[in-house]
């Protein structure tokens, strides 16, 4: 097992409330920081002002948004809502991408279409998440970009005012956010792009499909009926006001409180149909033993307290993995997690990450260079490090939900798309 570096406790990490017994709760979830940062990006390349309705307000749309300001975007607060009124971008400028994985890729493809130099740098943590391939495919595509040959933060993107586009084959083996970036920025550039994936399958395919989706939903065309290819029309991207979803991989641990608590969890404004990844928590809750429904209402999980093991192939949804690998830390069978090596390069290494952290409360964990097996075993409580990654908090609120004690180091680490996750998840939890 590999170990993941914790960083030292904190003195006072955050007791994780549980409940005092079966749960009847009612939740209304903030919106999807994928929709919102995809809603961001493709207003600022429309042919006139949008609105961005019921947008994630946490700091990675913030990031995004300040971002797109930067380039010369006008980016502004209208009763709650964003307004996008597209501007030349004609500046130079400097983007902190924090540890938003959407801003360090998304953004760079759009920098070449400005007249100025565009300097991109962010958290410590970020000069290791990959990036590489990306730029290189951009060079491919008439992008001047400037990185010292590191593939990784910092670099500087020289625009020049125009991008000529065309054809590129890249490897997104690392992240679907590679294809999203370039197809993103396609319909810009002169000659629209042709993207090929060449390497192992590429990781969280909802999340490119959600991006052909919206793109088409704006009037480009988008050709995807072959397999591991993309082709976006150069064209205009009309303006419209999109409303956005709630972030369905933040219902996780809500719903998780259901399945470990018993009783029923009741999400409001769960979409019937949606491109988000987070939408098979219906199925993998249903794997483990509870009871799902979805209605006019909302998504309804009902649990027991008793939770089944499951052999689950978690490739096209590596973002639920903490939470998932959570409960099956509680369950009464053995549990196999697989196809998710590329999660190793999101926010922290998250394979090595929870193998560690649920070791440390007493699970019996086995690391995979492709996943996690996990065979049940008492639990105890003790410190959950985070390594500031908020799927992982939610990892430990839902141990801290069924195990006294569990202690969550920088649960504040949730802002990244949820603010004010704690005292949500309190209220949640003690039924206040």
């Amino acid at each position: 097992m590999t170990v993941a570096a914790s960083p030292a406790a904190p003195a006072d990490p955050w007791p994780a409330p549980r409940p005092a017994g079966r749960v009847e709760r009612s939740v209304r979830l903030p919106g999807s920081k994928s929709l919102t940062n995809r809603a961001l990006v493709l207003a600022a390349l429309s042919d006139g002002p949008s609105r961005v309705v019921r947008p994630l307000r946490s700091r990675d749309t913030l990031l995004m948004a300040a971002a797109l300001r930067s380039l010369g975007t006008n980016v502004v607060d209208a009763e709650g809502d964003w307004l996008v009124t597209p501007q030349p971008w004609t500046t130079d400028a400097e983007v902190d991408c924090g540890l938003a994985g959407t801003v360090m890729r998304f953004v760079p493809p759009l920098a070449g279409l400005s007249t100025g130099r565009v300097a991109f740098d962010g958290d410590p943590h970020m000069r290791n998440r990959p990036v590489g391939p990306m730029l290189a495919a951009l060079g491919g595509l008439g992008v001047r970009v400037e990185d010292g040959g590191r593939g990784a933060l910092p670099f500087e993107v020289a625009g020049t005012g125009t991008v000529a586009g065309g054809s590129v084959v890249i490897d997104a083996s690392a992240s679907s956010q590679f294809v999203s970036a370039l197809l993103l920025a396609g319909p810009a550039y002169t000659h629209g792009v042709d993207v090929v994936h060449d390497g192992k399958p590429v990781p969280s395919q909802p999340h490119i499909d959600m991006t052909v989706e919206m793109l088409r939903e704006h009037g480009v065309a988008v050709d995807d009926s072959d397999a591991n290819r993309w082709t976006v029309a150069p064209g205009p991207v009309r303006a419209l006001d999109r409303a956005i979803e709630p972030d369905l991989s933040n219902a996780a641990p809500f719903v998780a409180l259901a399945a470990v608590a018993g009783g029923t969890v009741t999400v409001h404004d769960w979409p019937a149909r949606t491109t988000q990844p987070g939408d098979e928590l219906r199925s993998i809750l249903s794997l483990m033993g509870c009871e799902v429904t979805l209605d006019d209402a909302g998504l309804h999980v009902t649990g027991t307290g008793t939770l089944h093991g499951i052999d689950l192939d978690m490739h096209d949804i590596g973002e639920l993995t903490p939470a998932v690998a959570a409960l099956c830390a509680l369950a009464d069978s053995p549990s196999h997690l697989h196809g998710i090596e590329h999660i190793r390069g999101h926010e922290t290494d998250r394979l090595a990450a929870l193998a560690t952290e649920l070791t440390g409360l007493g699970a019996d964990v086995t690391e995979h260079r492709d996943g996690l097996s996990i065979r049940p075993a008492p639990l105890h409580g003790g410190v959950f490090h985070t390594y500031a990654d908020h799927r992982m908090a939610h990892a430990g609120v839902i141990l801290g939900a069924a195990v006294a004690g569990v202690l969550v180091e920088d649960v504040a680490t949730t802002s990244k798309t949820f603010p004010d996750f704690a005292s949500a998840w309190t209220r949640h939890v003690e039924g206040a």
